[in-house]
């Protein structure tokens, strides 16, 4: 992943551990459930979307390079993580 999508993704990342601090805090504070709830679904919603800018980006970096290889195996095998990572994504 180069720098500037690094950077971009540990920024969002860090904003998601800001949130679930947060979340931590309304907890111990004896917040209001749907409050809290409410919270949760907003970090469900920021942790997909990173998960989906990794995604792409392994997509556009990591996959584009074993197809633009022609090593068939390297092809097999990106090709099997992104299976995994779906099946996974599933359960």
């Amino acid at each position: 992943m180069c720098n500037e999508h690094s950077i971009a993704i540990r920024n969002r990342l860090n904003r998601i551990a800001g949130q679930v601090g947060g979340v931590s805090r309304m907890v111990e504070e004896g917040s209001y459930c749907i409050d809290i709830l409410t919270q949760l679904q907003a970090i469900k919603s920021a942790l997909g979307k990173a998960e989906d800018e990794i995604l792409k980006q392994h997509a556009d970096s990591c996959v584009a390079e074993a197809i633009a290889s022609g090593d068939p195996e390297a092809q097999r095998r990106k090709f099997q993580e992104l299976v995994d990572l779906i099946g996974r994504s599933k359960r």
